[in-house]
Order: structure tokens, then C-alpha cells, then sequence
């Protein structure tokens, strides 16, 4: 079964904080977002694979380390997704960046894809999706059906806050995915929000409704 991985970092649940207030308006929600999703990258990233080098310095040669291994790929689930590709790019701005685009059926309620784009390379990337909330988890586990469709192997998920509903539904799915989040929620309610929640991060990213 896939771990899940709640990360408490002090910075990462201040600023969720200021996520989840209603009185947080689109600027600040979308900038705190971005900060959130490049400290989340920070905890994410700890695993990736390194080499040593010899690198001059002003004074002499030192045996140092770079990384080495697999490219990195991001995959924002549209449109949400997208509040959070910055923050990581920021620490790792050689990563090519997919996308995935899923809406739910009014009728089957299930995720229907209608736009992929991905980097020529997949097979060669490691990947992580990210998307702001996990909560039933149909939309999360299409998309990653998605990228081992298309020859993606190592795979993680990133988001900001997950309900247990949708965690569980992901790991049943995808086993060998890891799930990051900076929460999990207590429960969905019956329209399928996350509670506490958010809200709709869409809409609060984009200034929509």
C-alpha cells in the first residue's frame, strides 16, 4: 500500500492557516498557495538520488554533490492544479511541466479526461502531479492512470489538503503511489467537499464562482 505522508511543518501548516480563512482574499490565497506547494517540494524532493563531484572553489577543488538520476516532470490537474506549479519551479526550474485536464460526468459522476499534454521524455521522468485537494479521489487516480498509460513509472502526489475518502481511493487504485499532503480533513460532506476544507480552490485561486 502507498505511504501517506503528512507533512507538519511548522511554515507549511502557519501558511495553510491562512489558507483555509475565508477572509483570505485571491492574491494572498494564490501567493500562499505558491508558498505552500514550493515547501511541500522542499519535504518531497528529500529522496532524490545524488552524485559527487569535484567543483573549484576560490580557494580549491572540494568533492561536493549534485543531483543525478531521472529528470523531474509536474503535472497540475486543470485548473487548480496550477496554483501550484510555481512554488515548485522555483526550486527545481529544470522540471518540464504536463497537463492534465478531468472533468466529472453530471451523469456516471465519474472523471472524464479532455486535455493531456505531456514532455516527450515520460518515461524517462520522475513524476509529481499536484492539485490542491484530494477528496473523493476520482479525479487524482484517473490522472495518474493517465501518466502510466502514457509510460510514466515513479510517481507522487502532492496536494494541499485530502479527505480520508479520497486518500483511501487512491491508495485501492495505486499502491505504488505516494500521497503528500499538508492535512487530512476529517470527512467529505455529501456534496463532496473536504470539511473543514477550503473551499473551492478553484474558484478562490482564480476569482471565480
Amino acid at each position: 500500500m502507498s505511504n501517506l505522508i503528512v507533512l507538519d511543518h511548522p511554515l507549511i501548516q502557519h501558511k495553510l492557516t491562512m489558507i483555509r480563512d475565508h477572509r483570505t482574499g485571491t492574491k494572498a490565497f494564490r501567493e500562499l498557495v505558491d508558498e505552500v506547494a514550493m515547501l511541500m517540494a522542499f519535504e518531497i524532493t528529500r529522496d532524490l538520488a545524488l552524485e559527487e563531484v569535484d567543483v573549484e572553489t576560490p580557494v580549491a577543488t572540494a568533492k561536493a554533490k549534485r543531483l543525478s538520476g531521472k529528470k523531474l516532470g509536474i503535472v497540475p490537474i486543470l485548473r487548480a492544479g496550477l496554483g501550484m506549479v510555481n512554488g515548485v519551479l522555483k526550486l527545481i526550474p529544470a522540471a518540464k511541466v504536463g497537463h492534465i485536464g478531468l472533468y466529472r460526468d453530471p451523469q456516471t459522476l465519474q472523471p472524464v479526461e479532455y486535455y493531456v499534454k505531456m514532455p516527450p521524455d515520460i518515461k524517462e521522468r520522475d513524476f509529481i502531479i499536484v492539485d490542491p485537494m484530494l477528496a473523493t479521489g476520482g479525479s487524482a487516480a484517473a490522472a495518474i492512470t493517465s501518466l502510466k498509460q502514457r509510460g510514466a513509472v515513479n510517481i507522487k502526489l502532492m496536494c494541499l489538503i485530502g479527505a480520508p475518502e479520497g486518500v483511501k481511493a487512491v491508495q485501492e487504485a495505486h499502491p505504488d503511489v505516494d500521497i503528500y499532503l499538508a492535512a487530512l480533513d476529517e470527512k467529505l460532506n455529501e456534496h463532496g467537499y473536504i470539511i473543514p476544507g477550503l473551499g473551492d480552490a478553484g474558484d478562490r485561486l482564480f476569482g471565480t464562482k
